[in-house]
């Protein structure tokens, strides 16, 4: 299907969540495919670059955009509580997250030009389980609980287990990403957010980073006591670089060679060439990138 086909798509506007969670699953339960649609800067960009599929039944288009249930940005206590179908202009325009969570903020102010962070959305970004995903790099550096709802009530996944391939979730087809938690980083954590791209705005990363680290001491014997990494355009899915993280942990990082941080590196990459970059560029930022983090110490505090 094509863009010019939207109009022959049955579409549904849910006023509640309860609503929501009925009409899918009983289309999931007849094997019908559905499309949540809060922003639509993927969706819709990808129908406009494929041809029509011959005889394929038509998809049914929810608009889930106003339900109050996914909306807003709360702080409850030392988690902050944010709806899936809040923008990332609203996310970067939080005063919560501008003091509490930067990272996300600076991630909010990176996914393209304002236009396109005034229509997509972080549960959106989620969703669509790109591995180019600026938003998704953002949150694996933090401790990420996604809220999944469907008539069988709710259930709560952290993101490091959230993605099972290329575009591939453990979201069943009758759940919808209702909420995001992400537990407060304590105050004097270091974090680091890097966008590698062509331009400024409207440009999918070659890569991107985002580090959050709590240290225990100061100077050269300083050690990370907890890190969250995350790193886009690298891999069939965001990646964690679980590797990286043990490095990191065992022992203090101004003791650690360069050339065993480019090892661990290259143990949690798998980058590929595309229309966007190469391979061995990517692997070359990449390595930068979380040396920089590890070894200088200049990126910022909470």
């Amino acid at each position: 299907m094509s863009l010019a086909e939207l109009p022959e798509h049955p579409f549904a506007a849910p006023r509640t969540l309860d609503e929501l969670t009925e009409l899918l699953a009983g289309r999931a339960a007849a094997g019908e495919e559905t499309v949540l649609l809060a922003g639509g800067t993927d969706w819709i960009v990808e129908r406009h670059l494929a041809p029509p599929a011959p005889g394929r039944p038509r998809a049914l288009v929810a608009d889930v955009s106003r339900l109050a249930e996914l909306r807003g940005v709360d702080l409850r206590g030392d988690t902050l509580d944010i709806g899936a179908a809040a923008t990332f202009l609203e996310i970067a325009r939080s005063p919560v997250v501008e003091h509490r969570v930067p990272l996300l903020r600076a991630a909010g102010r990176a996914v393209g030009a304002v236009q396109i962070q005034a229509r997509g959305t972080l549960g959106g970004n989620l969703a669509t389980a790109s591995p180019a995903g600026d938003g998704v790099a953002a949150l694996a550096a933090l401790d990420t609980t996604i809220l999944l709802a469907s008539v069988r009530g709710t259930r709560r996944v952290p993101l490091a287990g959230f993605y099972t391939g290329y575009k591939r979730s453990v979201r069943a087809a009758d759940e919808v990403i209702a909420r995001i938690e992400i537990v407060l980083p304590p105050r004097g954590a270091r974090w680091s957010w890097r966008k590698v791209g062509t331009r400024q705005a409207q440009s999918i990363s070659k890569v991107a980073f985002a580090a959050v680290a709590v240290m225990d001491g100061a100077g050269r014997e300083a050690r990370i006591a907890r890190i969250g990494l995350g790193m886009a355009s690298v891999a069939p899915t965001v990646a964690l670089l679980p590797t990286v993280r043990t490095l990191a942990l065992s022992r203090p990082p101004a003791s650690i060679p360069e050339s065993e941080i480019d090892a661990a590196v290259d143990a949690d990459i798998s980058p590929i060439d595309d229309i966007r970059s190469t391979a061995a560029y990517r692997r070359h930022v990449a390595k930068a990138l979380v040396r920089n983090f590890l070894l200088t110490g200049s990126d910022l505090s909470i």
